[in-house]
């Protein structure tokens, strides 16, 4: 049942080569993968006890817009676009010379913390003008001052997330994956406090958090420094280095707006979101369609749909990236380990993308519901309208974080830009059309139905060469389908048999038994159709 697609694993010239890069990519799938779900799941329990402090409510929407400020900067700068520029240079000059990689590192580093610092400073001042000028609306200056709080995290989580590269490409995916834990669980001190007798009311309880993400960052950075001893050359840096640095520069740009669409399509929601905090309850004398509760409820559901995003679908483009850096100029290698990531993407985005939809309603309850919470009944159901409009896509947002980062790897950083800008104007449309008759959810539909567009503009974009690779996958794809049908058998099954009621413990009695119904049949059936996907996730070496 493996199907033609898996015929260059059979070929005598390619089986070595094919087993390597097969052991290879699934332990680095399993070290990230692994790290990051320790990652997530301390994310989801940082954000259920946030959730019990902060609610559906202003001050909710205020602290979610300060959260994702620092977060934005270090997925687009840090981990996202330049990484994206600086990894295929770093890991071409590792193959050359140790000591030129080593130079271009530091030139990297020295530039990063000048520019986030100057980015630092001028974010404050006109935080501070605009607090200054709010007028002395409660809200509003809650939101301001909370991002000028959460601000100075910025600098500190990028150099963190540039240093986690560089630890990648030497094949280390262990410190870069598990450093986010750190903050999380400080976080979780931190929000706890609220609930001890005579603790902190729950606006304080924000600020305390926001200074535990800043002690955070500066572990993270620490971390990954030591983990790194020896690698930076603070003299002697020659005229090499900067040359590649500038080639960094050059591909940097493009590569902000290229790997960016996600995250300034998640800006652009919580710009829209909190429209009636910072600007008002009306647009042209009309009803705003969304309330001071959207930022809370949109950026809280975001964080369930990231779950699997981020521990399959990103550690997967973050595994095979360095593969595809390295394999640049070999179109048979470069082709081979392309498809597998794809494969792998497809293998978990799709059975993610379905059981989220179909666990939604136990899932939300579970997480922002039940005793002790701040959320409202209306604010559980909004959230479960939003993550219906997010979870279909998951298959598409982890493939695109594949396809671009073969685009990168090839040197092309400009198709994907003209492709982002285009996914990123049709987001917006959508998202100011759809607010008007889904509130929050329309955003969420927006941004899916646009990484769709972006997906299919990646993969037509690619070489030719590469495409028949990836076209050889079709029986893959199939094959996955088949199983995520199975999936949603064994999910119905778990559902039907488990207890139904509006108590929290009877929805976390649901979620469980349908999750692992679930996780059960999809097994079940790879391992009897023999999918190659599931051997590559389990086959072991370096």
């Amino acid at each position: 049942m493996e199907g033609t697609d898996d015929t260059q694993d059979r070929s005598p010239a390619h089986r070595p080569a094919a087993r390597a890069t097969d052991s290879a990519l699934g332990s680095a799938v399993r070290t990230v993968s692994g790290l990051t779900l320790v990652s997530r799941l301390t994310g989801l329990a940082r954000d259920l006890v946030l959730a019990r402090v902060v609610g559906d409510s202003a001050l909710g929407s205020a602290f979610m817009a300060a959260w994702v400020l620092p977060n934005t900067f270090r997925r687009l700068f840090g981990e996202g676009a330049l990484s994206a520029a600086f990894l295929p240079e770093y890991a071409r000059a590792e193959t050359v010379d140790q000591e030129h990689a080593d130079a271009l590192a530091t030139l990297v580093v020295r530039g990063l913390v000048l520019v986030t610092g100057v980015v630092l400073l001028l974010g404050e001042a006109v935080l501070l003008a605009l607090l200054l000028a709010a007028g002395g609306e409660e809200s509003r200056d809650l939101s301001f001052l909370l991002m000028m709080v959460l601000l100075p995290f910025m600098p500190m989580v990028c150099v963190a997330a540039i240093l986690g590269a560089m630890l990648q490409t030497h094949g280390r995916f262990a410190v870069p994956a598990a450093a986010p834990v750190v903050l999380n669980v400080l976080v979780i001190a931190a929000a706890s406090i609220h609930f001890v007798p005579s603790g902190p009311d729950a606006r304080t309880t924000t600020f305390i958090v926001g200074g535990s993400a800043l002690v955070a960052g500066v572990a993270q950075v620490a971390w990954s420094w030591l983990a790194l001893r020896g690698r930076f050359r603070w003299r002697g840096v020659g005229r090499d280095a900067h040359e590649a640095g500038r080639r960094v520069l050059r591909r940097f740009g493009p590569v902000v707006v290229g790997m960016g669409a996600l995250q300034i399509n998640s800006l652009l929601d919580t710009l829209i979101a909190m429209w009636p905090i910072w600007i008002g309850a009306t647009i042209f004398g009309v009803a705003y369609p969304l309330d001071e509760a959207s930022n809370a409820v949109l950026g809280f559901t975001q964080r369930l749909y990231q779950f699997p995003l981020g521990v399959f679908g990103i550690a997967v483009a973050t595994a095979v990236f360095p593969a595809l850096a390295r394999h640049a100029d070999d179109p048979t290698r470069f082709g081979e380990t392309l498809t597998r990531g794809l494969r792998l993407s497809l293998f978990i985005g799709a059975p993610a993308s379905v059981g989220l939809v179909l666990v939604r309603q136990d899932l939300v309850a579970v997480m922002y519901g039940g005793p002790g919470s701040a959320f409202s009944a209306d604010g559980v159901a909004r959230s479960a309208a939003v993550l219906l409009g997010y979870a279909p896509a998951v298959w598409a947002y982890s493939l695109n974080h594949v396809f671009t980062r073969a685009h990168y790897a090839m040197g092309d950083t400009r198709t994907p830009m003209r492709i982002s800008l285009a996914c990123i104007g049709v987001n917006l449309v959508l998202n100011i059309t759809l607010i008007w008759w889904l509130r929050e959810a329309g955003m969420a539909w927006a941004t899916a139905l646009a990484a769709c567009v972006q997906l299919v503009l990646l993969a037509i974009t690619l070489p030719a060469s590469i495409r028949g690779s990836v076209a050889g996958a079709g029986g893959s794809a199939l094959r996955t389908l088949a199983l995520t049908l199975a999936m949603c058998g064994g999910v119905w099954l778990a559902g039907r048999l488990a207890p139904e009621s509006d108590q929290w413990r009877s929805h976390a009695v649901r979620l469980g038994a349908t999750v692992l119904g679930g996780m059960v049949a999809y097994g079940a059936g790879a391992l009897v159709l023999r999918a190659p996907e599931l051997r590559w996730l389990t086959a072991r070496g370096r």
